[in-house]
């Protein structure tokens, strides 16, 4: 009777956490004639673990509502929250400190240190919390993206899809818990594009990391779970539900 009953019992499934939310964010620029109005009511939240694509032509916004999502610049009006924290209540140096601990990035340009070898440039963001066992670390995340035979080669001495393997590794070698990526196929032919977004996706499964990816990219933006489009600075088109406005 009591493998009966607990067989009948149903336990709730447990709630996927909020890894991140845009609340009502609004980005303006004065000129000389009027404020330029870049970004109008931006709302979002992305569950853990999940990917975003934010698409849209050049000038709608994308780059800069990364730079608001990731707190390197301010909002005009508006909160971004990264699980329970509004990032906007830290001061610029806790905001900094939380990049460090909470943020990985991938960029187009790749943004490589040219006087660091592959393994080096893996090594930073490792060696930047203190961690010992950052060669280690650094290693096995090269094995992980292929690379283990380029670990002393300097970025001048990598293909490009090779050069964004290791900012790939980089990215993702101090487990974060937000990946944010501009255009990170922007500067590849179509079959190394393509090699990489098996990769980003690869591990983004393998850490668990919520990832947002801003791109021109449409085979890109259909691997992600969810994406918006921006127009003018507005959300013009997206797959996310609309959102409460977090409880302070």
């Amino acid at each position: 009777m009591a493998k009966l009953l607990a067989q009948s019992i149903k336990h709730p499934q447990k709630a996927e956490q909020k890894m991140l939310k845009a609340v009502n964010l609004c980005k303006s620029v004065a000129t000389l004639d009027a404020d330029l109005l870049i970004l109008n009511q931006v709302s979002f939240e992305l569950e853990e673990g999940k990917s975003l694509a934010i698409v849209g032509e050049s000038g709608s916004g994308k780059t800069t509502l990364l730079g608001l999502l990731a707190g390197l610049d301010k909002p005009t009006s508006g909160e971004v929250w990264l699980a329970s924290q509004s990032i906007f209540e830290l001061s610029e140096e806790q905001r900094a400190l939380s990049r460090k601990d909470n943020l990985g990035f991938i960029f187009q340009s790749f943004q490589l240190i040219d006087g660091l070898t592959a393994l080096e440039n893996v090594m930073m963001p490792l060696e930047l919390k203190g961690d010992r066992d950052a060669k280690n670390k650094a290693s096995a995340m090269l094995e992980k993206v292929g690379l283990s035979h380029r670990l002393t080669h300097f970025a001048n001495q990598l293909s490009g899809g090779e050069q964004q393997r290791v900012a790939i590794a980089r990215a993702f070698v101090s487990q974060p818990k937000l990946l944010l990526a501009d255009e990170p196929t922007g500067n590849l032919d179509t079959n190394t594009g393509q090699k990489v977004i098996d990769l980003m996706f690869d591990l983004n499964k393998s850490f668990n990391t919520t990832m947002i990816l801003v791109t021109h990219d449409h085979q890109l933006a259909e691997r992600c779970d969810h994406s918006i489009t921006l127009s003018a600075g507005e959300v013009v088109k997206s797959s996310l539900t609309s959102i409460e406005e977090p409880s302070v």
